[in-house]
């Protein structure tokens, strides 16, 4: 990684400014899943024990951006913090201002402040140059360790690194590093795995990852257009009519390191209580749909891992939220927990999968961004990573 870190600055008596990714699941004003807050805590727990004081913003959902809404206060995630980190977490009224900034400026070294939700501002997601000055203005050092939020050029992730000295956290240096083995140099053989429902959501990441890696594994509902493009009738299953002259030229581009399901679990509803049989993929009844790869399809991918040094996914294989149409993502999840290969999961629906397989803690590194991780894949360069200061 070309980028400096916390590691390179100088934090002793600073105010630092800190972009994380503290959108997280809430329940009536609770906190029920921590797991992002927790992952920012290293870059945290630094920055204090460096003698520094802590000014966090952070996003959550998707507020109208005219102002304070109760429902979107980031003041339960400055609770859940405080329990985490055995101290008190100040929360100000907003994320600008005079009083916020007075707040800021008489932050003691190891305390922290929570600014609330800086998308309460409509400015935050036009990149406003005069807003990302006033955020600016509350620290004197910018750290991102936000990678979840890296693919948007807003102003907590970009502009303000146009006014302060920045450098990544150490959740952003990590994402960096994995992500960047599946596109500079990988180690070989290299597998990746591309799930999820649609085709044209990944012809860049397919078109890019194509030219890295010695096997493209292609299940999911984004499969069944590939198959459609080679003459198959998917039936009811999940196609996109649109994409299959793209899928056509994809699978001549990719000859044999392209590898399709051949067959898959069909259900005669979308719908967990469906009746299900499992067929090969020319043999889909009509009325009928695919939702899961089947055995042989389970069998072949597993027997495509053995021996790789790294395999990276992104996208489920199947509808794996329902239960009887799970069994073939979370085969391929233990398979990748088995491997042996550096493993590196896309985020989103593939960090849920390998989480409900039970092999989340097998993996070598799960992404905390799923949309970021698939621009960084696709080769994109992330305008929150392009803003931090190069070494």
């Amino acid at each position: 990684m070309n980028k400096k870190t916390v590691r390179d600055i100088p934090l002793t008596g600073k105010r630092v400014l800190m972009r994380v990714d503290f959108n997280v699941p809430m329940d009536k004003g609770v906190v029920t899943d921590d797991k992002r807050i927790r992952a920012a805590l290293p870059t945290i727990r630094y920055v204090l024990d460096q003698g520094a004081a802590l000014v966090l913003m952070s996003h959550l959902g998707r507020p109208k951006g005219v102002g304070f809404e109760a429902d979107f206060s980031l003041k339960p995630v400055a609770d859940a913090l405080s329990q985490l980190l055995n101290q008190p977490v100040q929360m100000a009224p907003d994320c600008v201002g005079a009083p916020v900034e007075a707040m800021a400026q008489a932050l003691q070294p190891g305390q922290v402040l929570m600014l609330e939700n800086v998308r309460f501002h409509k400015e935050e997601e036009k990149n406003d140059a005069a807003f990302a000055q006033k955020l600016a203005a509350l620290g004197e050092v910018y750290v991102n360790d936000a990678f979840g939020t890296a693919h948007r050029a807003h102003a907590s992730t970009a502009g303000v690194a146009k006014f302060l000295p920045a450098v990544a956290g150490f959740l952003m240096e990590q994402e960096l590093e994995y992500l960047s083995r599946a596109t500079q140099n990988p180690e070989r053989p290299y597998i990746a795995i591309l799930g999820g429902a649609k085709i044209s959501d990944k012809i860049a990441v397919i078109e890019n990852l194509l030219t890295k890696c010695d096997q493209l594994i292609v299940g999911g509902g984004m499969a069944n257009t590939f198959l459609a493009a080679q003459g198959y009738a998917m039936q009811d299953s999940l196609v996109e009519p649109g994409s299959i002259e793209t899928a056509k030229a994809i699978i001549t581009q990719a000859g044999a390191k392209l590898l399709l399901p051949v067959d898959a679990v069909v259900g005669d509803k979308f719908d967990a209580a469906a009746n299900r049989q499992v067929v090969d993929v020319d043999k889909v009844p009509p009325g009928w749909r695919v939702m899961d790869i089947g055995p042989k399809s389970v069998a072949l991918f597993s027997d495509a891992l053995k021996g790789a040094k790294l395999i990276v996914w992104n996208g489920p294989l199947g509808v794996f939220e329902m239960p009887p149409f799970a069994e073939g993502t979370f085969a391929i999840a233990k398979a990748l927990a088995n491997s042996g290969a550096t493993t590196v999961i896309g985020g989103g629906d593939s960090a849920s999968a390998v989480k409900k397989a039970g092999v989340a803690k097998q993996m070598t590194h799960i992404s905390t961004g799923g949309g970021a991780s698939l621009e960084f894949l696709e080769g994109k360069v992330l305008p929150g990573i392009a803003a931090l200061n190069a070494q």
